[in-house]
C-alpha cells in the first residue's frame, strides 16, 4: 500500500489550495428538495456521479455532506496514493484502498467494510477507464449488501473546460454556475440487478446533460 509523506505531501500543498478555492467560487444552483437530498443523513448512502464530475465531489462533502466521513475507493497504486494525499487536502474526504478495477472483490470488500461500519461511500460508475456513462454492474453490489440508498449527483455546467480524456472531464470556468440535482434511488430498488443498473443510467443521464453527447441525454 502506497502513501505520500515528507516533502512530497508539502509539494501538493498549493495544487491543494487553488482547488479548494476554486471549488469555492463555484456558484451552485440547487433546487431545495435536491439540497435535502444531499443532506440525507438517516442512514449511510452511497453517492454516485460520473467519472467526469469528480471536480465537484469535494465542494458537494464540503457544502453538504460535512461531518459524515465519506470513502471513495482509489487504487492501491503510488498514482493512487497522491490522489489519496490529495483528495484529503482539498476537501477532507477519505479513501479506501485496492484494485478499482471491476470493482473487484479486494474493492468490494473494503467498501462493505466501511459502509456496514456507518460511513458513506462514492462510486463512479464509469470509471476508472470507462467507457464514458456505461453504469457497470459492480456499482450496485456494495449498496444491495449493505441496504443503502443512492444519492444520484447532477451537475450541468454553464461554463467549462473539457479535457482530452476518455470521459472528456469537465473543469467548470472560476465563479461559474453550476446546476446541481439530486435524485435518490431506495434499496428496494436494486433487487433486480440489471433493471438497476438500466435505472441508474438513465437518471445520470438526465440530471447530467452533456452537449457534446446529444444522443445521450
Amino acid at each position: 500500500m502506497h502513501g505520500i509523506t515528507g516533502w512530497r505531501r508539502a509539494l501538493l500543498w498549493p495544487l491543494a489550495i487553488l482547488v479548494r478555492w476554486w471549488g469555492m467560487s463555484l456558484r451552485f444552483d440547487t433546487p431545495p428538495p435536491d439540497v435535502a437530498n444531499y443532506m440525507r443523513r438517516d442512514v449511510p448512502v452511497a453517492m454516485i456521479l460520473w467519472h467526469n464530475r469528480l471536480f465537484l465531489a469535494t465542494e458537494i462533502y464540503r457544502r453538504y455532506r460535512r461531518g459524515r466521513p465519506l470513502y471513495a475507493l482509489i487504487s492501491a497504486s503510488q498514482d493512487g496514493a497522491w490522489l489519496v494525499a490529495f483528495f484529503e487536502m482539498v476537501g477532507g474526504m477519505r479513501a479506501a484502498r485496492g484494485s478499482s478495477s471491476r470493482l473487484g472483490r479486494e474493492a468490494v470488500n473494503a467498501l462493505l467494510e466501511l459502509q456496514r461500519a456507518g460511513h458513506d461511500i462514492g462510486i463512479t460508475p464509469d470509471g476508472p477507464r470507462g467507457p464514458c456513462y456505461d453504469v457497470k454492474p459492480g456499482a450496485v453490489i456494495v449498496p444491495r449488501r449493505t441496504g443503502a440508498p443512492l444519492l444520484l449527483v447532477g451537475g450541468e455546467f454553464t461554463r467549462a473546460w473539457r479535457l482530452n480524456s476518455w470521459d472528456r472531464f469537465f473543469l467548470p470556468v472560476p465563479f461559474s454556475r453550476v446546476k446541481m440535482r439530486c435524485t435518490v434511488i431506495e434499496n428496494a430498488q436494486l433487487a433486480d440487478r440489471d433493471a438497476a443498473v438500466q435505472l441508474i443510467r438513465d437518471e445520470l443521464l438526465k440530471i447530467n446533460p452533456d452537449p457534446a453527447e446529444p444522443g445521450r441525454v
